[in-house]
C-alpha cells in the first residue's frame, strides 16, 4: 500500500465540499434537477434534454428504469419485467417466487458472485477470502453544486448551478458501503456517475474490480462507436452493431493511449449527425480503462466503463476508501452533433480550468521538426527572430536543452540547463526571445529516465520495475514510478527550480512511451493520481502557465488532463491529409480549443507527403494554431503565406475556439473533408474545406452548412456574393472546381 487509499467517507466527505444541503418538499425531496418520490421510491434526474430515472425496487435493489428522451412526470417503473428465466437464480429473499432474477433485471451498479451472470461492475475479495458482495439500498441525500472526487480531475461547478445525488448502499454480510454519485448539470444536458467504497469490514479486503458507471438497457437496437488507432493516427472512428455477446475497448498501457480513446457512443443504426438516438461517456482518467457493451440473453444491453480490471488489485484497510475516476453522459435525441455539442460544453466550460480556460492562445513555433537535438542559443534566436517576424507570438524550446541530452538515449531526469548548448541560461534565452516580442515556452518530459542519466545513477530504485526482473526499454527510456512521494517532490522541486529562474510561459508535458514492469495492482491507479498531483500543485503555483499535454502526441488525449492541461497535442503526425481524419475523430467529444495543431514542414516527417502550405494552414485551424519548422528554409512567397495564415488565425481565434462546431462530411467516406464554427449568435460562421481526392472532368461538389439563421442573409467575404441562410443548409455551397491534389478553401460568412 502506498497510503493514497485513505479517503474520506460519506459523512465529511469530499462530495458534500461546499454544498447546502436541500430539505424535504412534502412527500417528494426537490432540487429541481433531481427529485425523489418516498412513495413510489423513485429518483428522477432531468436535463435540459434528457431523463434518467431509477427506483429502489424489492429487496432494496437499486434498479434501473430509464435514460433517453425528456419525460415530464412520468414514472418508468412500468417498464420493469419479471420472468421465470432459466438458469437465472433468485435472491433467497424471493421465496418461491422464481420471476424475479438480477441476472435479467436492470440494475445501477450490479455486483459479481450475487446471481448476476453479466458483466459485474465490482468485485471484491473479502476478509474471509469469499468473493462475493450484494449492496442494498440504504439511505440518499440530494445537495447543490457538483461532488468533487479525491485526488483526481473531475467536472466543477464555479457558480452552484449544479445537483449532486449520493446514494449509501451497504452489504450486509460484510458491512462494505458502497457510495454512488450522480452530478446533474441540467443547462449542459450532462449526468456525471462515480463510486467510491468504504472498508468498514473488520479485515482487510482486496479490491479486485471497480467501474464507475453502468447503464442497462432494457431495450433497443444499438451500435457501439469508438475511436481507435495507434501512435500517428489516433482517433479514428469505428462503427460496431453489436450482437450477442461483449464489444468492448480498454487501454493496459498506464496512459488512455493511442489505441483507444476513454470514451464511446451507444447509437441507432439509424443515427447520423443530425437525427437519432445516442449516449456518449467519456472518462475523466488518464489511465488503464475498460469501455463496452453486453447483449444478454434477453436482448439487453449493459454499457459500462472504468478502471481496467486486469492488473488491477487494490488493498483496503479497515476504515479506507477507494474512488473510482468520473464518467461524463450525455443523451442527444437529434444526432451526433447535438451529443458533441454536449460534450464540448461541458469540457471547455466545466473541466478545463485557469487563465487560458478563455483566454486566446498565443501561436507558437516548435524548434523541433527544424533542430531536433543539434541547437545553440545562436540557432534557436535566429528562429525566434524569424518567426517573430512573421507575427508568430511565442518560441517554444522542444527536446535537448537539459542535461546530456543529445539523443534519445540520456538525460532524461536531469533537469538542469545543459551550459554547453545554452551557456548563458535559459534565463538569458528566454529574456532576448521575450526582447523581440515573444513569449518562451519549454519542454518537459517529466515522468521518464534514461539509464544514462545523473538520477539513475543517484536512484535507480527509482525507475518502475519488477524485484527480480531487469526492466523493458522504450525509445532506451525507462519510466519513474510516479506512486513514490520522494520521486514526486524531486520532480516538482526540480520543474519549480527552472520555472522560476526563467520567464516561462508554456510547458509542453511530454511523455514517450507505455507503462510496462508494473510490479503490483494498485500501481498504475496510484502513478497517475501522482501525476496529477505534480500538476496541480504547478498549477497552483503558476497560474499564469499554460500547459499543453503530449503523450508522444495524442496517447493522453482524455479529459483527465484536459483538467490540468487546457491544450493537448493531437498527435505526433503532422501530415495534413492524415490529421483531417485524427482531427474528425477527436471533435466527437473535444472541443477544438484543446485541439494542438500544427502546420510543419514538406515533405512530412511521418509520411513523405507534400501539401501546400495553403492547406496545412487550414488543417491546422482547427485546432490552437502554431509552427513546427525552420523560417529560414522557406520562400519569401512562402513567409508572406505564413503572415496571412497568423493574421487570419488571429482575426478568427475566438470563432474557431468558442464557436459552435459542425462536421460537414466524413474524411472516411467522401471526398472532402469539411467543418466549420459558427458565432453564438449565428452572425458569422468560418467554413473550411480540404479535397481528399482529385479526378479528371470532376463533377461539382456541393457543401451544406448547419447552424445557420435561416432567416438571415450572409455575406462571403472572399467573394461578396450574398447567400440566404436557410439556402446555405438546405442546397450548400458550391465548391471550387479542383486545380491540383489536397487543394483547401475557406468561406468566411457574415450576415448582412
Amino acid at each position: 500500500m502506498t497510503g493514497r487509499a485513505n479517503r474520506k467517507g460519506l459523512t465529511g466527505g469530499a462530495c458534500f465540499h461546499m454544498m447546502e444541503l436541500i430539505g424535504y418538499i412534502g412527500k417528494e425531496t426537490l432540487n429541481m434537477a433531481i427529485t425523489y418520490n418516498e412513495a413510489t421510491q423513485i429518483f428522477t434526474l432531468q436535463t435540459a434534454g434528457s431523463t434518467y430515472q431509477m427506483m429502489v425496487g424489492r429487496y432494496n435493489i437499486l434498479q434501473h428504469l430509464y435514460y433517453g428522451r425528456k419525460v415530464e412526470g412520468s414514472t418508468m417503473d412500468y417498464l420493469l419485467w419479471s420472468s421465470d428465466s432459466g438458469f437465472s437464480g433468485n435472491p433467497y429473499e424471493a421465496g418461491s417466487d422464481r420471476t424475479f432474477s438480477l441476472d435479467i433485471q436492470p440494475q445501477e451498479y450490479p455486483s459479481a458472485g450475487v446471481g448476476d451472470y453479466r458483466t459485474s461492475c465490482i468485485e471484491v475479495v473479502n476478509p474471509d477470502g469469499t468473493r462475493a458482495a450484494d449492496f442494498r439500498y440504504v439511505s440518499h441525500e440530494i445537495t447543490a453544486g457538483a461532488y468533487k472526487v479525491t485526488g483526481m480531475p473531475a467536472v466543477y461547478d464555479e457558480n452552484g448551478e449544479s445537483s449532486t445525488l449520493t446514494i449509501l448502499m451497504k452489504d450486509a454480510a460484510t458491512g462494505l458501503e458502497l457510495v454512488l454519485k450522480y452530478g446533474v448539470f441540467e443547462k449542459e444536458d450532462v449526468i456525471t456517475r462515480a463510486a467510491e467504497l468504504r472498508n468498514t469490514a473488520k479485515g482487510t479486503i482486496s479490491l479486485e474490480k471497480m467501474l464507475s458507471v453502468c447503464l442497462d438497457m432494457g431495450f433497443g437496437e444499438w451500435e457501439m462507436i469508438h475511436f481507435h488507432g495507434r501512435h500517428a493516427m489516433e482517433r479514428q472512428m469505428e462503427r460496431t452493431p453489436l450482437c450477442h455477446g461483449t464489444v468492448s475497448v480498454g487501454s493496459r498501457r498506464g496512459t488512455s493511449s493511442h489505441h483507444h480513446n476513454p470514451s464511446l457512443i451507444l447509437c441507432t443504426p439509424q443515427t447520423t449527425e443530425d437525427a437519432g438516438d445516442c449516449y456518449g461517456m467519456a472518462f475523466v482518467y488518464s489511465s488503464n480503462f475498460l469501455a463496452g457493451a453486453e447483449v444478454d440473453q434477453m436482448g439487453q444491453t449493459r454499457v459500462v466503463m472504468g478502471i481496467h480490471p486486469e492488473n488491477f488489485c487494490f488493498r483496503l484497510e479497515p476504515g479506507e476508501t477507494f474512488e473510482t475516476p468520473q464518467v461524463i453522459m450525455s443523451y442527444s435525441g437529434s444526432g451526433f452533433t447535438q451529443l458533441s455539442h454536449n460534450f464540448h460544453r461541458i469540457i471547455s466550460d466545466h473541466i478545463c480550468r485557469g487563465k487560458y480556460k478563455y483566454a486566446r492562445r498565443p501561436i507558437l513555433i516548435n524548434n523541433w521538426e527544424a533542430t531536433y537535438f543539434n541547437f545553440d542559443e545562436e540557432k534557436i534566436l535566429k528562429i525566434a527572430s524569424q518567426a517573430a517576424d512573421l507575427g508568430i507570438e511565442m518560441l517554444v524550446l522542444d527536446d535537448g536543452w537539459f542535461g546530456k541530452r543529445n539523443d534519445d538515449n540520456s538525460g532524461l531526469g536531469d533537469w538542469y540547463v545543459n551550459l554547453e548548448k545554452l551557456p548563458a541560461n535559459l534565463s538569458s534565452l528566454s529574456e532576448k526571445v521575450n526582447a523581440m516580442g515573444m513569449k518562451f515556452g519549454l519542454w518537459f518530459e517529466p515522468e521518464m529516465i534514461s539509464e544514462d542519466s545523473d538520477l539513475y545513477r543517484a536512484h535507480p530504485d527509482w525507475a518502475l520495475q519488477i524485484p527480480g526482473r531487469k526492466p523493458n526499454r522504450s525509445r532506451f527510456q525507462l519510466v519513474l514510478d510516479m506512486s513514490r512521494q520522494e520521486v514526486r517532490d524531486y520532480l516538482f522541486e526540480r520543474m519549480s527550480d527552472i520555472l522560476s529562474h526563467a520567464h516561462i510561459d508554456y510547458v509542453k508535458w511530454d511523455m514517450n512511451r507505455s507503462l510496462s514492469d508494473v510490479y503490483a495492482g494498485n500501481v498504475t491507479y496510484d502513478y497517475v493520481l501522482g501525476i496529477y498531483e505534480i500538476l496541480e500543485k504547478i498549477v497552483i503555483r503558476y497560474p499564469n502557465l499554460l500547459i499543453e499535454g503530449c503523450s508522444g502526441g495524442g496517447g493522453r488525449f482524455d479529459a483527465g488532463m484536459m483538467y490540468y492541461t487546457p491544450q493537448i497535442w493531437c498527435s505526433d503526425n503532422t501530415d495534413a491529409i492524415n490529421r483531417v481524419k485524427i482531427q474528425y475523430g477527436t471533435s466527437f467529444f473535444y472541443p477544438i480549443s484543446v485541439v494542438g495543431s500544427h502546420v510543419t514542414a514538406v515533405p512530412n516527417h511521418q509520411t513523405g507527403r507534400s501539401v501546400s502550405l495553403i492547406t496545412r494552414g487550414v488543417v491546422a485551424m482547427a485546432g490552437t494554431f502554431g509552427y513546427e519548422l525552420n523560417p529560414a528554409l522557406m520562400s519569401e512567397e512562402e513567409k508572406n503565406i505564413v503572415k496571412q495564415q497568423v493574421l487570419t488565425y488571429k482575426k478568427y481565434e475566438s470563432l474557431i475556439c468558442e464557436g459552435t462546431y459542425y462536421r460537414l462530411s466524413s474524411p472516411f467516406t467522401e471526398p472532402f473533408a469539411a467543418w466549420m464554427s459558427v458565432s453564438r449568435d449565428k452572425k458569422q460562421a468560418l467554413v473550411s474545406v480540404v479535397r481528399l481526392e482529385a479526378e479528371g472532368n470532376a463533377a461539382s461538389m456541393y457543401l451544406k452548412c448547419k447552424g445557420l439563421n435561416p432567416d438571415a442573409v450572409y455575406r462571403e467575404e472572399n467573394t461578396g456574393v450574398l447567400y440566404d441562410g436557410a439556402a446555405l443548409m438546405a442546397a450548400g455551397l458550391v465548391l471550387p472546381g479542383a486545380k491540383s491534389e489536397y487543394e483547401a478553401y475557406q468561406f468566411v460568412l457574415k450576415e448582412m
